[in-house]
């Protein structure tokens, strides 16, 4: 298992320096400067190649950038309107420039307008550190008295309605426009977030828009881009729904194993796969990890190893992220299906046998407390995760452990 990290690029206040110290082999980055939709010129990429290259002192770190997260999908592509087949002319061109410089896996997510959701992401927890966490009763009061979705009320249980009713009234007017702030937050590391506005706009966009409508929108894409893919030898992977479930009355289609087993047989291809993230896909306690490991294995071209900490067994719910040996997916099972996966691609002599993942996210804790970083992207925290996550693998692969135990 190749251990990774991300990085914003920078302005990020993780250094390379800091990676190197962490341990880390190799870096997950994207252009998030450019905006979604347009080409990515080789002399961007080469210069985020050259940033992760060097220390503060400008001598080699030693590192390099083999993943992209992400080459963002447009909501022009999803939604097939405007400049969309332009836009995926620029994905496909920003395919052949990554690939020309060595960069092979590219992680991508096709979520209509938000591409991850949280209701705050500076939760405190008892111990102290913090996490970003998704209250759906936060969400509901959101959805209904802030950005006032028509027919929001009827997405929601009765009793979670009453519920929001009373805590927006009891809030004041920052702490509602703190809320707003979280939600819409945007996509990590993105240079422009929405607004209300926004928002609205593009809800009205995709009305109407039906699950297998967007399936079909996601599956033109993929018929568009994963033959270029293939044929530079790159492996495009799909991050889940981040939640996995329907919000703000939006479409989603990449939330359970079902949702992956259509994308793959719709467009078969050794560069359609998947990314497995433990925190998105584990967030409702329908979703199988260890199973979904050991049955698209050989799909699964990166993985995201976070956990949570479900509040409902119900599959729309709370949930907040924890430690990475904590909560409610069993981390050290997942890494055991894993590892038999790249043992099974090293028996069959397999080109890419070992998986990259990175400590997707992490507890703010100590120093990071006083760091600004981007949110679930501490230095500490993330370097604790990545240390329990290494321990669980170098245990597993010990000469006097079997994996079949």
């Amino acid at each position: 298992m190749q251990q990774s990290w991300r990085w914003f690029g920078p302005k990020d206040t993780v250094s390379i320096d800091d990676m190197l110290q962490a341990g880390v082999e190799t870096v997950v980055s994207a252009l998030h400067h450019i905006p979604c939709g347009e080409l990515w010129p080789v002399s961007e990429i080469k210069l985020r190649q050259q940033q992760i290259a060097c220390k503060k002192d400008g001598s080699a770190s030693g590192l390099d950038w083999s993943i992209v997260e992400s080459l963002p999908v447009s909501e022009a592509i999803k939604q097939q309107t405007g400049d969309w087949l332009l836009h995926l002319e620029n994905y496909r061109l920003s395919l052949h420039n990554l690939a020309a410089q060595g960069i092979k896996v590219i992680c991508y997510n096709f979520m209509p307008v938000l591409d991850w959701t949280r209701t705050d992401l500076d939760w405190r927890m008892q111990s102290g550190a913090s996490c970003m966490r998704f209250d759906y009763i936060d969400f509901a009061l959101f959805d209904i008295f802030i950005l006032e979705r028509a027919q929001a009320t009827d997405d929601f249980p009765k009793e979670i309605v009453i519920q929001a009713q009373q805590r927006y009234q009891a809030l004041n007017p920052e702490q509602r426009q703190q809320l707003a702030d979280n939600i819409v937050c945007g996509l990590p590391g993105a240079t422009d977030n929405y607004s209300m506005q926004d928002v609205r706009e593009h809800l009205t966009q995709y009305a109407g828009m039906s699950a297998d409508q967007l399936r079909q929108h996601f599956i033109d894409f993929l018929e568009a881009v994963i033959p270029t893919a293939q044929s530079l030898g790159m492996r495009m992977c799909c991050h889940p729904d981040d939640p996995p479930f329907e919000l703000l009355g939006l479409p989603r289609v990449m939330s359970t194993e079902s949702d992956y087993l259509q994308m793959l047989s719709a467009v078969p291809s050794s560069a359609n796969g998947m990314a497995l993230c433990a925190g998105s896909l584990g967030a409702r306690g329908d979703n199988d990890l260890t199973g979904m490991m050991q049955r698209l294995g050989p799909h699964v071209h990166f993985l995201h190893l976070r956990n949570v900490l479900r509040e409902s067994q119900d599959i729309k719910g709370s949930f907040y992220e924890t430690e990475h040996l904590a909560g409610d997916n069993d981390m050290v099972a997942l890494i055991g299906a894993v590892l038999k996966e790249e043992q099974r691609r090293s028996e069959n002599g397999e080109e890419v046998c070992s998986i990259p993942f990175r400590p997707d996210h992490g507890l703010h804790i100590l120093d990071d407390l006083k760091r600004q970083s981007q949110p679930g992207y501490p230095a500490i925290g993330r370097l604790k995760g990545l240390a329990e996550l290494r321990g669980i693998i170098a245990a597993m692969s010990h000469a006097q452990v079997t994996l079949n135990h």
